[in-house]
């Protein structure tokens, strides 16, 4: 079961849960279309921006294969460790830091639990259309929570 999330070029982000073995084997920043994820999404056309896994492991591109791998990392993604003796954040890390991570490989397998995704080209409906339950302004949404406690 993969969590999709799919951005939109506005900032708005939509979820979305399915058992689809459509996306196993394909890479990160591999170009899709909609209609392999959800028939409603035809015409759309997304990008895997990245992934992680069940343990919280991120997929990195240029690391081979579907399995963990340990890898040597500067400051930057999958790394946001300092440097011993900076406490304030205007501070700037030594030059030269590197550590030693576990990451997955950029191939999209079973372990893979969240896949994140960008759209590149939209279809006839707009993505609100197709995801209207997740369009509602939150102060709705907490009156209905609030409706359902009582």
């Amino acid at each position: 079961m993969f969590k999709i999330n799919i951005s939109d070029k506005e900032g708005k982000t939509y979820k979305l849960e399915l058992e689809s073995e459509e996306l196993v084997g394909k890479e990160l920043h591999s170009k899709i279309n909609g209609k392999e994820i959800l028939p409603t999404l035809d015409g759309y056309e997304l990008e895997i921006t990245g992934a992680s896994d069940k343990s919280g492991f991120t997929a990195m591109k240029g690391v081979q294969g579907i399995g963990l791998k340990k890898v040597l990392l500067n400051v930057g993604k999958a790394m946001h460790k300092k440097s011993k003796g900076v406490k304030k954040k205007n501070q700037r890390t030594k030059k030269g830091l590197r550590l030693r991570k576990t990451v997955r490989g950029q191939i999209i397998s079973q372990e893979i639990i969240q896949i994140n995704m960008k759209v590149l080209k939209e279809g006839s409906r707009k993505l609100s259309e197709i995801f209207p339950e997740q369009n509602k302004p939150k102060e709705k949404i907490e009156k209905t929570k609030q409706k359902a406690i009582e």
